[in-house]
């Protein structure tokens, strides 16, 4: 299903659903950060998703983890929350979300990676190698936020 993301946009669609998601930053001993290419519009993305009534947003972001890379993680931090009225995403079967996420960082505990089907490649990169992907600017402030070890987790 083909997704595309508005920011700050007025030709935007107009929102009509509300989705409390989860994402996560997993990093390796290396320091280096595991990102995943959507299938739905080509962009890198940290992995994460909606919430499913019957859980946490802490055991959502491990279970979206595990379904979107393979990876079993363990969260460890917050990064912050990103609830920005600017932001809409409009999917092909009409849903045009708001999105409500909160982004944990998490550390690999096991699992094997590989790809799902919301994704075409995961690929570990280094914190340097980020400005040369295409990704959404809502990503690149989650990334941005977790690089600079803020004592205090964003709340926006």
């Amino acid at each position: 299903m083909a997704r595309t993301e508005y920011y700050d946009d007025p030709s935007a669609p107009k929102p009509n659903s509300l989705v409390v998601a989860a994402s996560a930053v997993v990093t390796d001993g290396k320091g280096r950060i595991l990102l995943q290419k959507r299938r739905d519009n080509g962009l890198w993305a940290l992995p994460g998703g909606g919430m499913d009534m019957d859980e946490s947003l802490p055991g959502a972001a491990v279970r979206e983890v595990k379904e979107e890379t393979g990876l079993d993680v363990e969260i460890t931090g917050l990064v912050g929350t990103y609830t920005d009225p600017r932001h809409t995403i409009a999917y092909g079967d009409g849903e045009v979300r708001r999105q409500f996420n909160v982004c944990f960082t998490a550390r690999i505990l096991g699992g094997t990676p590989a790809v799902s089907d919301e994704s075409t490649e995961l690929r570990f990169v280094k914190p340097t190698e980020l400005d040369a992907l295409p990704m959404h600017h809502t990503q690149r402030l989650r990334l941005q936020h977790f690089l600079e070890h803020r004592a205090a987790p964003y709340l926006g």
